[in-house]
């Protein structure tokens, strides 16, 4: 939700742009979140149902792969800007790979 929270003060500051511009900023800010939203309820479900297994640690590795990815992206283009929210984002991101890989190992 901390990334869906911020959508219209995120659209806000980038001033005064077309109706359209503004709605594909908030498609995409959202997008973001529901990508996460979705990662985490797969990771949860797979532990859930088969924890420890080759599959959930499987799971993991491609959910961090992802995670990684995002983290590049926003590293290269967000973060880059003066907005907080993208500044924050690759570490994030990078710190829940991270653990990801940490729990595919035990």
């Amino acid at each position: 939700m901390s990334h869906a929270i911020p959508t219209q003060g995120v659209v806000a500051g980038f001033g005064n742009v077309s109706t359209d511009n503004r709605r594909v900023l908030v498609q995409e800010w959202l997008a973001e979140a529901v990508t996460m939203w979705s990662f985490a309820v797969l990771v949860v479900v797979v532990t859930a149902v088969g924890g420890g297994t080759s599959t959930a640690d499987w799971v993991y590795r491609v959910v961090a792969g992802a995670l990684l990815v995002l983290a590049g992206l926003t590293a290269l283009t967000g973060a880059r800007t003066e907005v907080i929210w993208f500044r924050i984002c690759p570490v994030l991101l990078g710190g829940s790979a991270a653990l990801l890989l940490v729990a595919g190992l035990l």
